[in-house]
């Protein structure tokens, strides 16, 4: 099995790989620039919520490695440049959040506060690690016998701090002797399944087939797939999951095939202030990521488009939440907490 390290801090820099050259070419991003670091969100090169928010803390770390001044001015300058480059991704805000709490904390104090935001932005990266492992150990369980799987979009080391959500489920289960084979949903607009799921499933040494979104439908009607199991950019306390556009459709195929549907995604993705999935507010991307692929044009841009980037699954629809805390099942209600 071959590795990859998809974020790293080193020598005062980020690195990052550009998630949209895979899978044909391995190239990283290093910078210490926070804008450079915006612009990677916004442009995809770095994806998957909880990296979303890793990145972002980092940022704003780097943000003051050269701004000696501890000024309000620049934080809420910095802050507001990367809470404007997704907005459905709840991680980011809750990273964002963590690393304002500590400069407000320490702002007013004789400290360098590169130091202290770059102590908390590791932090945040090392819990992300943490939080993967734990829901990789409790998403076993789902697994009744050695199953072949179905995924839906990236959950992998691409699009966390540490080893993915969804992604190290299956790959945990493989290890086990759990998962036989995964089918890879290619993952229109942007092929995310087939370009980034592909390798990361390459790179862990496990079976695996990329198909069509279309071709779900056929996979669960010939009886060849045994579960489903996706990742979330927001989870509202009704259990309501935003998730890749696509995903809807799966749950729904789910419950007429009588396929268990799952979610797997830290607690920091869970939104308290979202009561149910209509409050969720839903991103759309620019038309060209229809009209293109890899800047070849495939179809017209005089034609009109509806390019959301996200869809939410109902809580009913959804067999299983898995977190760090646990496997929750329904009925969901993190309003009273996640425990």
């Amino acid at each position: 099995m071959s590795s990859f390290k998809s974020i790293e801090f080193v020598d005062d820099h980020l690195v990052l790989i550009d998630q949209t050259k895979l899978p044909l070419v391995e190239e990283y991003i290093k910078t210490d620039d926070y804008e450079r670091i915006a612009v990677a969100i916004e442009r995809l090169e770095v994806r998957g919520a909880p990296a979303i928010g890793v990145s972002a803390a980092y940022a704003l770390a780097l943000a003051f490695k050269k701004y000696e001044d501890n000024s309000e001015i620049h934080f809420k300058k910095v802050y507001d440049r990367l809470a404007s480059t997704r907005p459905t991704a709840v991680n980011l805000f809750w990273a964002l959040n963590a690393m304002k709490n500590i400069f407000e904390h320490f702002c007013s104090e004789e400290v360098k506060l590169y130091d202290v935001l770059l102590t908390a932005a590791k932090e945040i990266h090392d819990d992300d690690v943490a939080k993967c492992n734990a829901m990789a150990q409790n998403g076993l369980p789902i697994f009744t016998k050695k199953s072949v799987v179905l995924t839906h979009c990236n959950t992998g080391q691409l699009a966390t701090g540490g080893g993915g959500t969804a992604f190290y489920v299956i790959q945990k289960a493989f290890e086990n002797g759990l998962v036989e084979h995964v089918h890879a949903d290619e993952t229109r607009p942007l092929l995310q399944g087939s370009r980034l799921t592909a390798f990361e499933l390459d790179k862990a040494g496990i079976p695996f087939s990329v198909n069509t979104d279309s071709t779900a439908a056929v996979l669960m009607q010939q009886g060849k797939i045994d579960l489903v199991i996706v990742g979330s950019d927001r989870i509202a306390t009704n259990g309501d999951a935003a998730n890749k556009i696509g995903t809807y459709n799966l749950a729904v195929l789910c419950r007429y095939h009588n396929i268990p549907f799952y979610i797997a995604a830290p607690t920091s993705t869970v939104d308290l202030s979202r009561s149910s999935g209509k409050d969720i507010v839903i991103e759309e991307r620019d038309k060209t990521e229809i009209t293109t692929i890899k800047g070849i044009q495939i179809t017209s841009n005089d034609y009109n488009y509806y390019s959301p980037a996200f869809d939410v699954t109902p809580h009913e629809l959804i067999a299983g939440i898995i977190t760090e805390k646990d496997l929750h099942q329904p009925p969901y209600n993190f309003n009273v907490g996640i425990s």
